[in-house]
């Protein structure tokens, strides 16, 4: 279960579903923070399934509570968090649309514990240095009994290109700011494709 940031776009490109019924992405509107609710209702819909959801810190931030409702309801959710330090994808398309960095990456904030907090809703939790540690936190993940949650932090400013995709994201016609029209003399260009 997925829906918002680059998440999306990564899934499309990357992911290989097995059989039907097992990719649940909110492709509408990218609602942020509709992940973990849209996990649990997945979860109560075929309670003999492994639900997993794949969430970013930001969207985790926006709705999060359904963690502990899923613990109350003995519902196991298998979380994982991509926590790249803000609303990455964001961040991304701004400098793309020729924008100047503007508070999207939480580079001056406490930081948040995103494993504590997920424990402190009665989840187990676990964080992730590396893509092997990713793989042992995992397998703790497919063994739990309860809602389990997985942390890794990942770069905010790199996605895949793979694909070939194209998120098409419109660019003001007029600016004074140069970055903006080349942008968005690019926008044109590959609208014209």
């Amino acid at each position: 279960v997925c829906a918002a940031g680059g998440l999306p776009g990564e899934l499309h490109k990357l992911w290989r579903c097995r059989e039907p019924g097992t990719y649940h992405l909110e492709y509408g509107y990218s609602c942020m923070g509709y992940e973990i609710a849209g996990g649990l209702g997945a979860k109560l819909a075929q309670p003999e399934r492994e639900v997993w959801v794949l969430v970013g810190d930001g969207s985790y931030l926006m709705m999060n509570s359904e963690i502990a409702t899923s613990v109350l309801l003995g519902k196991k959710l298998n979380i994982v968090v991509l926590d790249n330090g803000g609303f990455g994808c964001i961040e991304r398309l701004q400098r793309a649309c020729g924008g100047a960095s503007f508070n999207n990456l939480f580079a001056n904030g406490a930081g948040v514990d995103f494993a504590a907090h997920a424990a402190s809703l009665g989840a187990e939790a676990h964080k992730a240095a590396t893509l092997d540690d990713l793989e042992a936190v995992l397998a703790k993940l497919r063994a739990a009994r309860q809602t389990t949650v997985a942390v890794i932090a990942t770069d905010p400013l790199a996605s895949t290109g793979a694909g070939g995709g194209w998120w098409d994201v419109a660019i003001p016609e007029v600016s004074s700011r140069a970055e903006i029209s080349a942008a968005r003399a690019a926008y044109d260009a590959i609208r014209r494709r």
